[in-house]
């Protein structure tokens, strides 16, 4: 491997590794689970009620299922692209930046990332037409993101408003 290379990539495990110490005294303020400042991670998500853990399953399956229909459906690709896009922010990029995940930032992060494909979704109603498979699923797909807007709208202003107060 090429010295610098070797060089940066030590840098930045060592800026990390410091900041994420220094973030460790935040983590003890908050509780694990899926309120808007609560810790959104495995503890969390242990800790949500059963129709929350059952909600999430239903979602990903669906919103995942739309690789069947990214080849010939550009509302399909921008649900998936949103979704991946969502889970490499909220899995890599939230804790290599040493930020706290908290539930209404994975919620800002569902409404920014999901957003581009609901405008779609809704612009171009492709579940009112027919009973193709795609069209059930687009259905149940704008369904999902319009419930699953109800809370992270509302967890991402908690969110926003804590940190603008700190």
């Amino acid at each position: 491997m090429h010295p610098l290379a070797v060089r940066t990539a030590t840098t930045l495990l060592l800026a990390g590794g410091i900041s994420a110490l220094f973030a460790l005294p935040a983590l003890a303020a908050y509780e694990h689970g899926p309120g808007a400042l609560q810790i959104w991670d495995a503890e969390g998500q242990a800790n949500a009620a059963a129709w929350v853990k059952l909600w999430l399953a239903f979602m990903a399956a669906a919103m995942l299922s739309g690789v069947f229909f990214v080849w010939k459906h550009s509302e399909a690709r921008w649900v998936v692209a949103g979704v991946v896009l969502g889970l490499l922010i909220t899995k890599f990029v939230i804790p290599a930046l040493s930020i706290i995940n908290l539930s209404g930032l994975v919620g800002l992060v569902h409404v920014l990332c999901w957003s581009p494909a609901l405008y779609l979704l809704l612009k171009n109603r492709p579940f009112g037409k027919g009973f193709s498979p795609y069209a059930v699923w687009t259905g149940v797909v704008t369904a999902v993101i319009l419930f699953s807007f109800i809370f992270d709208i509302r967890d991402a202003a908690i969110y926003l408003h804590h940190r603008a107060t700190r």
